[in-house]
């Protein structure tokens, strides 16, 4: 091979690594900021194959994958473990690129979720994208001694140990505390009924066509062309077309309704709309997210009868949102007897609002001034203030304190694999 075809393909060996080892790590990364919704993913996908039984795996699982993932791609970006490496990522192709086909043709689920919420590709996108990243996989097999590993073979196995059990605490910790970032329509600082809205300039281009009768003969017509001045036409018909499909609205099932007791019969009933209601209420509003009460334990539940006890002090309206049946929000009460305001919404719209199961939002006129996982509700029975005096109603610039964050876990996993690398430079010296 000469001189010039060697650098040709130590170039394209370079440039797949980097491609294939970002990607996965992307992926990996991005789905363990919220691990929580790549499990509802996994869940769409076990009810497309009719196997709900399968559930309770789904959070684990999603969990595994996301830690490979992210493991994976660091290793090959690494260069440790090449060939062992570059077969685990294959069989990942493998399962994923026919899947993505199936979903691609089938279409079970609108998005498959391989970026989370960070962004979103249709499903035939992601099959050309797995197609991609097989054939580089395939690539990089068949020349993987050309990859030159960053870390030598004592080192390696620190580096892989290292970087596996960051992918796993750091996916832990987006599990059990709110995500370092927030990718959802419902982030702090986000106004509901203006996500609920589309640019009309944005949305879908529709074309009203008129079907017209002449001598027993129907034609179609546009507004531009309608046969105003010949009368020999007759009226039939009219239909709407969509010439093109614009941008669906970020939030598109957002809808309240109160869950009540009848005194008369002691049931529990679901009464009208109240979404433009609790979206227009101009002073501050605390609400409990709680998709299933089946959940919501008695030990979980003191910090939000703290909340509710200061809203009611304040004069704050302070709901529990759920997606339980009348019947179950009716068990539940009568066993907890917490007298709150029960309100229904959709359970997708309630888990993707907040993760946390239950989870507490601070909500002013529509818009989202502020919201704790379980972990991180404030114990409102030691805030004197009032919102409007306290720190609770105004948290930091959210971009400003995300890129903060993520600053931050990335010092965590580089210096480690820094010193790691520098330790064994200075024993190369010696």
């Amino acid at each position: 091979m000469s001189d010039s075809r060697v650098k040709v393909v130590g170039s394209l060996v370079e440039f797949t690594r980097l491609l294939v080892g970002a990607t996965f790590l992307f992926s990996g990364f991005v789905k363990a900021i919220d691990p929580s919704g790549f499990a509802y993913k996994i869940e769409d996908y076990l009810i497309a194959f009719q196997l709900v039984e399968l559930f309770p795996l789904a959070q684990p699982a999603a969990l595994l994958m996301v830690v490979a993932e992210f493991a994976l791609g660091v290793m090959l970006l690494l260069g440790v473990y090449r060939k062992w490496t570059l077969r685990l990522i294959g069989l990942f192709m493998l399962f994923y690129t026919p899947l993505t086909l199936w979903i691609a043709l089938t279409n079970p689920v609108e998005d498959c979720g391989c970026f989370g919420d960070a962004f979103i590709i249709s499903n035939w996108q992601t099959f050309y994208k797995n197609l991609l990243l097989l054939l580089g996989t395939l690539f990089l097999l068949l020349n993987w001694r050309k990859i030159k590993p960053l870390f030598s073979s004592e080192s390696a196995p620190l580096a892989t140990i290292f970087t596996i059990a960051f992918g796993f605490f750091f996916s832990l910790y987006n599990l059990f505390h709110y995500p370092i970032m927030d990718f959802r329509p419902y982030h702090v600082g986000a106004n509901i009924p203006a996500q609920m809205q589309v640019d009309p300039e944005k949305g879908d281009l529709l074309e009203t066509i008129f079907i017209y009768s002449k001598e027993g003969v129907e034609q179609e017509f546009t507004e531009e062309n309608l046969p105003w001045d010949d009368s020999t036409w007759t009226y039939v018909d009219a239909r709407t077309r969509v010439v093109r499909e614009g941008e669906n609205p970020a939030i598109e099932d957002f809808a309240l309704a109160p869950i009540y007791r009848e005194d008369a019969d002691g049931e529990w009933y679901v009464g009208g709309d109240v979404t433009d209601l609790i979206l227009s209420e101009p002073s501050y509003q605390l609400l409990m997210i709680a998709y299933s009460l089946e959940g919501v334990r008695e030990g979980r539940l003191d910090r939000f009868i703290a909340a509710r006890d200061y809203a009611e002090a304040h004069d704050y309206p302070f709901y529990l949102f759920t997606a339980s049946s009348p019947q179950e929000v009716g068990n539940w009460e009568g066993q907890h007897q917490t007298c709150f305001q029960f309100i229904q919404a959709d359970e997708r719209e309630l888990k993707t609002m907040i993760r946390s199961q239950p989870g507490l939002i601070l909500l002013k006129g529509g818009v989202i001034i502020n919201k704790w996982g379980y972990h991180g509700v404030p114990r409102f029975n030691e805030v004197n203030a009032s919102l409007e005096d306290s720190r609770l109603a105004s948290p930091p610039d959210r971009k400003r304190a995300e890129a903060g964050r993520l600053g931050i876990t990335a010092l965590l996993f580089l210096v480690p694999l820094l010193l790691l690398k520098g330790r064994e430079q200075r024993l190369l010296k010696h």
